[in-house]
């Protein structure tokens, strides 16, 4: 009930179709239920006293209701389908803005499968049972009620059937509908499942063709999809049997009539087209409930999703994408971290250990580490994507926390390791960082990034499409246009995390000789796993396990001959030395 509450707001907008569809259902109930009586009539009246007259006119009204019947409920599935739709529709983008504006802890929690299905296979799940809900819900137990009624008031002597028949077919629908919901939320979960596995195999194909995996990936998602048919198969056919048991009933419902009117029509008590109308009577009845078990079996599928849906919803998001906090004018980039630890599983093992250091505006920091040393958890700290366990990072003075965190961001250019471009242009990509950059700012952003070269090459130059994920470019074409997107906002602070690891040396060296001449008022933060990525940097913080193990000039660290030391020999010692 409280995930209704909580998902009404979104149907609100379209009440007034809501409330007509079920309105014009009533109609072609009406219409519906009107039939057979009618039909009694012209038999008992018209046929059996050879008035012609009074069977073409009863068939006139026939006729009538039904074209009534029909315009109402094309009618009604337009209206609701309009409704469920845009229902759908409105639930489905607060879903993609609550997931854009997640902290990376939240979307590592959810799990990327997970949400994938909540905006797909549970949205459109949701929708479907809201479209027959309007369309369907009011027709059957208006059918199922009214078919009594008139049963009652016209063939009293035939009640009893009704009253041994419908607790069974209620018995039936009822078991069917409990078990039911648990099974589809399992395969619910199963579809989570499912999606995680092609979404990291369509993210990882190139890993796994080179490490031939196919086999063992296929495998694995055999694993997954045919758990995902065990609980369809569970769903389906517990569904399956309903209908073939209901029928079984009814028809035993009709045998019974057939008997037990016939001899009432014998012994003179009611007329033959009291048999007929009834028998249509019962199947409106079976028509009525087996609607109304359909519409509650979707419902009850649909609970599952719309618990997940009202789940994501309300996640709690751990940074907040805005709070009242001033507007910032314009970051100066002082930067400072202060006994800073942080761990991904919150279990005690952090990744960074009381980290502390400082860099003022203009200078260029350089930090380097072996694998896992946390190089790359410190940039994220500092573009907010996570958030500190413990200790402080203050801007400028202010701690992190007192800032809003899209203005924030805003002035921080963030290169990833991992260059993500998006289905587009490259002016597109490349404007992601300025959205109002003129075409001189994007052409000397690409220019800085050593981008140029191979975009005056391509067919429409910035205007050149990029397919999913960039694949008609190679690494380094789109760890250059990563740069440009970094270069083009021209920030405070620029966070350069192993970025530049697949250009080659005199492109990175140029890029490099850019950072220096464009942003020597930023405060430049380079993670490097060469030396000679960070030989210009006015200081060097050298990590080891989480912690900084050293930090000093590259001369000063030469002069320590520890870790630094170590690394500096390991990729090839004098080669990476400045020239004497």
């Amino acid at each position: 009930m409280n995930t209704i509450k909580s998902l009404y707001p979104y149907l609100k907008p379209y009440k007034w179709l809501a409330l007509f569809a079920p309105l014009l259902m009533v109609i072609e109930v009406l219409a519906d239920l009107l039939q057979p009586t009618i039909m009694q009539h012209i038999i008992d009246y018209g046929i059996a006293n050879n008035n012609q007259t009074y069977v073409i006119t009863r068939s006139i009204l026939m006729l009538m209701l039904a074209l009534i019947g029909l315009a109402a409920g094309i009618v009604c599935a337009i209206l609701s389908t309009k409704a469920a739709v845009n229902f759908s529709t409105d639930i489905r983008k607060s879903l993609f803005e609550k997931i854009e504006n997640l902290s990376n802890s939240n979307r590592d929690k959810l799990g990327t499968g997970h949400l994938i299905t909540v905006m797909t296979n549970d949205v459109t799940s949701v929708q479907n049972a809201l479209n027959m809900t309007l369309k369907v819900l009011v027709r059957g137990p208006l059918l199922f009620a009214g078919s009594i009624v008139i049963v009652l008031l016209t063939a009293r002597s035939l009640f009893p059937i009704i009253v041994v028949v419908v607790p069974i077919l209620f018995l039936c629908i009822w078991f069917v509908i409990t078990k039911a919901g648990k099974l589809f939320k399992k395969v619910q979960q199963s579809v989570d499942r499912v999606n995680t596995k092609v979404q990291e195999n369509l993210s990882g194909m190139r890993v796994v063709k080179a490490y031939v995996r196919e086999s063992y990936e296929i495998n694995q998602f055999k694993e997954a999809n045919s758990s995902l048919t065990r609980a369809n198969m569970s769903a389906v056919q517990l569904i399956s049997l309903l209908m073939p048991v209901i029928l079984f009933v009814v028809n035993i419902g009709m045998v019974a009539t057939l008997w037990l009117g016939g001899l009432q029509v014998e012994a003179g008590k009611i007329e033959a087209g009291v048999i007929l109308a009834f028998i249509n009577y019962l199947t409106i009845i079976l028509n009525g409930l087996m609607s109304s078990s359909m519409v509650l079996m979707q419902i009850t599928r649909a609970f599952p999703s719309a618990e997940r849906i009202d789940s994501v919803l309300k996640t709690k998001i751990d940074i907040p994408p805005a709070n009242s906090a001033a507007q910032i004018n314009r970051l100066k980039g002082d930067l400072s971290f202060q006994n800073v630890t942080y761990s991904y599983s919150k279990n005690g093992e952090n990744v960074l250990k009381d980290i502390s250091f400082t860099a003022r505006h203009g200078e260029t920091i350089g930090i380097i580490g072996s694998t896992g040393s946390g190089k790359s958890t410190l940039a994220k700290l500092i573009s907010r994507l996570y958030d500190p366990d413990g200790g402080e990072i203050f801007v400028d003075g202010k701690n992190l926390t007192d800032y809003d965190v899209k203005e924030l961001r805003s002035s921080i250019g963030f290169i990833p390791q991992k260059a993500t471009l998006f289905t587009g242009t490259i002016d597109m990509n490349i404007r992601m960082g300025k959205d109002h950059a003129s075409s001189s700012e994007i052409e000397d952003a690409a220019d800085f990034a050593c981008a140029t070269e191979f975009i005056e090459k391509l067919p429409e130059r910035y205007e050149y499409p990029l397919t999913r994920g960039a694949t008609n470019l190679s690494g380094g074409q789109k760890q250059r246009l990563s740069i440009a997107r970094a270069f083009v906002r021209k920030p405070a602070i620029l966070v350069i995390d192993d970025a530049t690891s697949a250009l080659d040396a005199v492109s990175e060296a140029q890029v490099l000789k850019h950072l220096k001449e464009e942003f020597a008022d930023a405060t430049v933060i380079i993670i490097a796993s060469k030396i000679s990525s960070l030989l210009h940097a006015d200081h060097i913080i050298v990590m080891d396990e989480g912690k900084i193990a050293e930090q000093g000039t590259h001369e000063e660290l030469l002069r320590y001959r520890s870790l630094y030391y170590d690394i500096y020999l390991a990729q090839g010692g004098k080669e990476v030395l400045p020239s004497e």
